[in-house]
């Protein structure tokens, strides 16, 4: 919930601003990478704030990152860098590097509202939506658990919400994903004045998330409205997702989870699509097909894996965890290209 309050602060005054959210370990280095790179394709006039939050960089992490920007400004880019973080583990790197601001008593969220509020003044107050200033409070109250905040309670509820709003899956479509979590915490605002605001809210959760989801104004349940705009995502994406075993065309997606529905809803959408291929990151497969290839065979020769004709699993031994979806797309179509 933090880093994602932290950017939704951050679209205000940026927002077509690029975004990523990273876990700790490999995707730190992956996503700063990918970042330079996106810095690099920029004009050298335009000027452009990196911005670090809820995130802790060990100092080798800073002290190549500090070096890249480095590079990157002498050769002319107009850079500036700017980590805002509260975990005590970058301590190090934030005594040594001016642009890491370390503060462990406050939450990122509160940290980076602060700094908003200082470098971009009356112009970004203006942009934020009424009680804005509340929903920071209570984001930072749960975070390092104030539990005599008056918003504690609030902020508990805003982070389970957060934590539980899996129907947009964010390796495929990590835009739709940021925007889907911001839509809550917006939405959450008009209870937070409210007598015991936490459990109306609380109760409130399955509505918005169908509000969301719902993109032809006609009410059903849940899973047929995650179903139809993960769908319509598919479809966008679908020439990205393609993988191929001998005639067959067919989808692969990467930590989508549960698909029965939404796999047979772009089968039936997309008749030209003969299978549906979901794989976990920790190597577990689905498969889903619409009689026009019998994926339990598939699986069984992919992997030793079985099941029925249109619905069946198995699990790759050798699959190894990452956070980009082209490797696991690649790992995938030479395991179809070898299986006979």
């Amino acid at each position: 919930m933090d880093g994602y309050t932290c950017q939704l602060i951050s679209k205000k005054i940026f927002p077509d601003g690029f975004f990523i959210n990273a876990n700790y370990g490999l995707e730190v280095k992956l996503y700063v990478n990918e970042v330079l790179n996106q810095i690099e394709k920029c004009d050298k006039d335009q000027p452009i704030l990196f911005l670090i939050t809820d995130l802790n960089l060990t100092p080798d992490e800073s002290k190549n990152l500090n070096n890249e920007i480095n590079r990157l400004k002498e050769d002319g880019y107009h850079i500036t860098l700017q980590l805002l973080d509260h975990h005590a583990t970058g301590s190090k790197s934030a005594k040594r590097y001016d642009w890491y601001f370390l503060d462990t008593s406050r939450s990122a969220t509160k940290i980076t509202y602060e700094y908003f509020i200082e470098h971009y003044a009356k112009d970004f107050l203006d942009k934020c939506e009424t009680n804005f200033g509340k929903l920071i409070q209570a984001v930072n109250a749960a975070d390092i658990w104030l539990e005599d905040d008056p918003l504690f309670e609030f902020g508990k509820v805003c982070m389970s919400m957060i934590t539980k709003s899996r129907e947009v899956n964010d390796t495929i479509f990590p835009d739709d994903h940021r925007r889907y979590k911001h839509f809550l915490l917006v939405s959450a605002l008009q209870y937070i004045n409210k007598p015991d605001g936490h459990i109306a809210l609380d109760e409130q959760i399955y509505f918005h998330k169908k509000e969301f989801l719902n993109q032809h104004n006609t009410n059903n349940t849940l899973d047929n409205l995650t179903s139809n705009y993960l769908v319509k995502l598919l479809d966008t994406k679908k020439e990205d997702l393609t993988v191929y075993y001998k005639e067959h065309k067919g989808l692969l997606t990467y930590a989508l989870g549960n698909i029965s529905i939404s796999a047979n809803g772009f089968l039936k959408a997309n008749p030209d699509y003969h299978f549906f291929m979901d794989i976990g990151k920790r190597g577990r497969v689905g498969f889903r097909a619409a009689n026009k290839l019998d994926v339990s065979i598939l699986a069984q020769k992919l992997a030793s894996g079985g099941g029925h004709p249109n619905a069946s699993g198995a699990s790759f031994d050798d699959f190894k965890e990452t956070p980009l979806y082209e490797e696991v797309k690649s790992y995938v179509q030479n395991k179809l290209d070898e299986c006979e």
